[in-house]
């Protein structure tokens, strides 16, 4: 058994199969489609929840980790013989729960003040979403494995986080309008011009890096942004949601346009598509380090 449990939420999107060969602790999200609630990577597929967020007459909404699962999760890693673990989280820009796992690793040092040398709590703020940050806790629990330490661990994480980037497109504005990513007037007026907004996600932060009309410019403008960005020889990825045969085109760009490793092709989680919709694209990419001197 590794010295070191791994642990991440959900909106990882870390393929299942890796999360049970890396023994890879995953939490779900909690979502709500109308009066029922599902947990996420549980009561539904990726595909399966495309078509519900499709066809739900009111947006779906996810529910964030309580400090009270965190707690109970953090207590039975240590029960198990666990010294130490890394959590890494959802973006804490977007989400209380960083802070939820934060508040939990109090309260469980100050009900156990033992614990805080003999079981050690890392917790890691990815500023990311989807592959971007399951990608690393992946590389994470394959360095666990073979014996490395934590500030090794912890370095690496550091390092990616400081260094990766993300660039979305929605096929529509409805999902980031009702999500409050872009605001009614501009979503109403984007769609009826044919306007798709081109996303990045640095930092936590999400901006809207370029406005292209109709989908046939999605993939260019992706491809753009991305190659003016990425570090040569580095990991490249892509995500998307329901297929469609712009995936194919952007996946076959990457393939022919990067020079390092193109680690895969991952559909988003439901986390994250209540935000973008069940169409959506995107690639992630290393950047220069932004905390290099």
């Amino acid at each position: 058994m590794s010295k070191i449990k791994i642990m991440a939420d959900s909106a990882c999107d870390i393929p299942e199969e890796l999360e049970q060969e890396l023994d890879i602790k995953i939490l779900s999200f909690s979502v709500a489609v109308g009066d029922d609630s599902y947990l996420e990577r549980i009561d539904f597929t990726h595909q399966e929840f495309y078509d519900i967020l499709a066809s739900a007459p009111k947006l779906p909404s996810t529910a964030q980790i309580t400090s009270m699962q965190f707690y109970e999760e953090f207590k039975a890693v240590q029960a198990e013989g666990y010294p130490e673990m890394i959590y890494i989280s959802i973006n804490g820009t977007g989400s209380s729960t960083l802070s939820n796992a934060r508040m939990a690793r109090e309260k469980l040092y100050e009900k156990h003040p033992e614990y805080r040398e003999s079981f050690k709590i890392h917790i890691v703020d990815s500023k990311a979403y989807t592959i971007a940050y399951g990608y690393p806790v992946i590389e994470a629990a394959k360095k666990a494995r073979r014996g490395a330490s934590s500030a090794e661990i912890l370095g690496y994480l550091e390092d990616w986080f400081d260094s990766v980037e993300i660039y979305f497109a929605p096929f529509t504005l409805e999902y980031v309008k009702k999500s409050g990513r872009v605001s009614c007037a501009a979503a109403f007026v984007g769609e009826l011009i044919g306007l798709r907004p081109i996303i990045s996600i640095i930092d936590g932060k999400t901006e809207i890096v370029e406005k292209v009309r109709g989908d046939k410019a999605i993939v260019p403008a992706l491809m753009k942004h991305a190659q003016n960005r990425a570090i040569p020889q580095t990991p490249v990825m892509m995500v998307q949601a329901k297929e469609q045969p712009e995936a194919d085109l952007l996946e076959e760009k990457i393939r022919k346009g990067f020079t390092g490793e193109f680690i895969g092709r991952f559909p988003v989680g439901a986390a994250i598509a209540v935000n973008t919709g069940p169409k959506v694209l995107g690639v992630i990419i290393k950047g220069k380090n932004r905390r290099a001197n």
